[in-house]
C-alpha cells in the first residue's frame, strides 16, 4: 500500500490488484474516501471537503501519472 503524496495527516495511496474502476485512496486518521481516476469524483466514503481539497489538487495535477501507477499495480486487466 504505498503512499503516493502525504499531506499533513492524510495521504495517497493506491493498493495492488484492487477492484475496478480504477481509483486511489485518501487515508487521513478519521476518514477515508475513494476518488474515480477518471473524473476525480468520490466514490465511497466520507471527508470534510477541506480535508480532501489539497489531496483532489494535487491529483488533478498528476493525473496520468496516477493512472500509470493504477496500471502497474493491477495488472489483472
Amino acid at each position: 500500500m504505498p503512499v503516493l503524496q502525504r499531506f499533513g495527516y492524510a495521504g495517497i495511496r493506491m493498493y495492488a490488484d484492487d477492484h475496478r474502476p480504477p481509483h486511489f485512496h485518501i487515508v487521513g486518521p478519521d476518514f477515508q474516501v475513494l476518488v474515480r481516476l477518471s473524473d476525480l469524483t468520490v466514490i465511497a466514503g466520507e471527508a470534510k471537503p477541506t480535508q480532501i481539497a489539497e489531496a483532489l489538487a494535487w491529483a488533478q495535477a498528476h493525473r496520468e501519472a496516477l493512472a500509470l501507477r493504477w496500471d502497474e499495480l493491477n495488472e489483472r486487466g
